[in-house]
């Protein structure tokens, strides 16, 4: 067993094709999905990288964010533009929990009456 002193190592993200050595059959399922969702399709392979970075910072995958930086500035979309999808993953979570508050003010009404 390997042993690091950290739990994400940058050198792992070149390993994710070897997540098939004990499950191969599902590795090749999810690899041959993976491919066809990045392909052009309604939406350019551009805009699909735009997208998966937005939804890296937003799951917060260190690994997802290294390899979606990389491709999506490696298909031409600049530093503003990618932090500006930074941002709205932003948003969206703190949204997300924002409107969770509601619940919370709904459960004070109810204790409250």
């Amino acid at each position: 067993m390997s042993q690091t002193s950290h739990y994400y190592n940058a050198q792992d993200l070149a390993r994710f094709g070897q997540i098939g050595e004990f499950q191969p059959t599902l590795a090749e399922k999810f690899f041959a999905y993976y491919g066809e969702v990045f392909q052009d399709g309604a939406l350019t392979a551009k805009e699909k990288a735009l997208i998966a970075l937005a939804v890296a910072h937003a799951v917060q995958c260190p690994y997802c964010i290294d390899a979606y930086t990389t491709e999506s500035y490696s298909k031409g979309w600049s530093e503003a533009q990618m932090m500006e999808a930074v941002h709205v993953a932003a948003a969206i979570r703190g949204g997300a929990s924002l409107v969770h508050g509601v619940q919370m003010m709904n459960r004070v009404k109810d204790i409250a009456m």
